[in-house]
């Protein structure tokens, strides 16, 4: 099958190396452009333009995919289908309609739940127990189209985002494959989608702020969706901090203001409970254990995270 592949993040990888080792001809890998990045703010490519110029495949990166010219670059292609897995823009309906099978998207949940751009993120937050992968046909709503295949996982509570958005690549790469036989042979029919709809929109820098005033657990779940990115964030001692890792505790304690600062321990008071907090990053710095950070630093009890 004559392939065009959009895809941007390290989520998209997996499945544009199951497509290469699946006997399609991926004729053009479309991605986002080049973009800024480290302190020197050099060009640097995304995962998916690093993977397809290892296996010799021909990029395209238009800054608009609306535009004109790339449009009818696709169009002398000529594509049986296009697959979609976080690309990053909106296709138009130009683009829907030119290949013969349509465009098959890779979402990361059972949709019509998390309908959007982080599905993974907030079905963190949310204290979901499950999500999944949905293959389906796009049309030009936001994730409105037909469902062609579903696989379920589960979330535990130690899944990050980061975690979390690898299962999920692994299991998509993994129901790509299935789902474009079936679609090319008839034998997967696009289904209408059937149940509640939730929203995932677009996360932020700044959305990383912690609220304190949320309770412990809730917190310990915004921290995991959260994680790698924006990163969850607050003020101690004037300096932006990010928190890594924590584990919610019983007990009391006033919203933001340190409950315990000992050797190898720093717990906060929240809304409901207390948060202890595991790993922390420093600005400019690596990722440290408590412990670590907490040496040379003459953090109390009382002090409060802003």
């Amino acid at each position: 099958m004559r392939l065009v592949y959009f895809g941007t993040p390290e989520f998209a990888v997996l499945p544009l190396q199951a497509l290469l080792g699946g006997g399609h001809e991926v004729i053009a890998v479309v991605t986002q452009p080049d973009r800024p990045s480290g302190r020197g703010r050099h060009l640097k490519a995304c995962p998916v333009k690093v993977e397809a110029e290892k296996s010799g495949l021909r990029i395209l990166q238009p800054g608009r995919v609306r535009e004109p010219e790339f449009i009818e670059a696709l169009k002398a292609i000529h594509p049986s289908a296009v697959v979609v897995a976080a690309y990053g823009q909106i296709l138009p309906a130009a683009i829907i309609h030119l290949p013969e099978l349509g465009c098959v998207n890779i979402h990361a949940s059972l949709l019509p739940a998390y309908r959007g751009a982080a599905p993974i993120n907030w079905a963190i937050i949310n204290g979901e127990n499950k999500t999944g992968i949905t293959t389906m046909l796009m049309d030009e709503g936001m994730d409105t189209g037909p469902v062609l295949l579903q696989t379920e996982t589960e979330i535990s509570a130690d899944d990050t985002a980061g975690t979390l958005s690898l299962r999920l690549s692994k299991i998509g790469a993994d129901l790509l494959i299935p789902t474009l036989k079936g679609l090319a042979s008839g034998e997967v029919t696009p289904v209408p989608q059937t149940g509640e709809v939730s929203y995932a929109p677009l996360l932020k820098k700044d959305d990383g702020l912690i609220r304190w005033s949320k309770s412990a657990e809730e917190l310990c779940r915004f921290i995991n969706g959260m994680n790698p990115w924006p990163g969850a964030y607050s003020l101690l001692e004037n300096e932006r901090v990010k928190i890594i890792r924590a584990v919610p505790l019983d007990g009391k304690g006033e919203a933001g203001t340190i409950v315990s600062a000992g050797k190898d321990e720093l717990i906060v008071g929240t809304g409901r409970g207390r948060l202890s907090i595991l790993e922390i990053q420093p600005p400019g710095k690596a990722v440290m254990s408590v412990r670590a950070y907490l040496q040379g630093r003459r953090l109390r009890a009382g002090m409060k995270f802003d």
